[in-house]
């Protein structure tokens, strides 16, 4: 009789080890990338629709999936109030800002909890990446939600994702969960493009540079996982003011210095994908 006990150490590994799953690639897609940090709060959704219009604005077809069930943003960010059509088989992508676009946001209420357990949340991630009518996208970008979960483990095991740009805040207390994503993904064999500091410091008015919540910590997590550190995106209030209105800054104002950041970041992953 074995009485070998089994651990958490155990159990984790268990589920978080790579295994022989054929990966997929999302129809009518080349190449996905998704948005993550496995903390929630530092600016991932706000990156992937600005990402997805730098995207755009330099030529390539795009798609933007809010992957975030439990609290989806694409709703609001891009202004959305209609719902996907539907064939019975497929829905179809809701188009704005030339960017194909689906969330679970699009399907509920805006104040409706989504009360799911995690076979649900998988189920929706299957529809939303396999019953879905993506049409020649270049790219699709997934705004993936917080922390290591089901979400996380669908998309890292089953689909073909082309690699990840990590999100963080400098602070301490955002790069401890930084750090368990960045070790999620190299177990699970999923490239990292580069981390990006997003709200790095503050400009005042008397043109000095306050870094609020911190400073340095993004780029020195990079450097101690070997990753490429991609750059930092200051605190600017219009970013919040146009996201609220759903015309993020990249479409309301393609000029704006902090427009011309995401077009750089969307010219690299350009670089390396075509």
């Amino acid at each position: 009789m074995n009485d070998k006990k089994v651990g958490l150490s155990d159990t984790i590994k268990a589920k978080t080890a790579p295994k022989s799953f054929q990966k997929n690639p999302i129809p009518g897609t080349k190449y996905t990338i998704a948005i993550s940090s496995a903390k929630g709060g530092v600016g991932k959704s706000t990156f992937a629709t600005n990402l997805a219009l730098a995207l755009s604005h330099i030529g390539l077809k795009v798609g933007l999936l809010d992957a975030d069930i439990y609290g989806p943003s694409l709703p609001k960010l891009f202004s959305i109030n209609e719902k996907p059509k539907s064939d019975g088989q497929k829905m179809e992508p809701i188009t704005k800002y030339d960017i194909q676009c689906m969330s679970i946001g699009f399907l509920t209420e805006e104040q409706t909890p989504m009360i799911w357990r995690g076979p649900m949340v998988t189920s929706a991630i299957k529809t939303f990446t396999q019953k879905v009518s993506w049409k020649n996208l270049d790219i699709i970008i997934v705004d993936m939600p917080p922390g290591t979960g089901d979400t996380q483990l669908t998309f890292a095991q089953e689909i073909k994702m082309d690699g990840v740009v990590i999100i963080s805040t400098p602070q301490e207390i955002a790069l401890q969960d930084v750090k368990r994503g960045i070790k999620m993904f190299d177990k699970l064999k999923v490239k990292i493009i580069g981390l990006i500091d997003n709200m790095s410091y503050f400009v005042g008015d008397d043109g000095k540079k306050y870094p609020i919540f911190g400073e340095g910590g993004v780029k020195k997590t990079a450097d101690e996982f070997q990753k490429e550190f991609l750059g930092e995106i200051p605190i600017n209030p219009e970013v919040g003011k146009l996201g609220d209105q759903g015309t993020p800054i990249v479409k309301n104002k393609p000029d704006h210095e902090i427009s011309k950041l995401y077009i750089n970041f969307a010219e690299k992953i350009k670089s390396i994908y075509f």
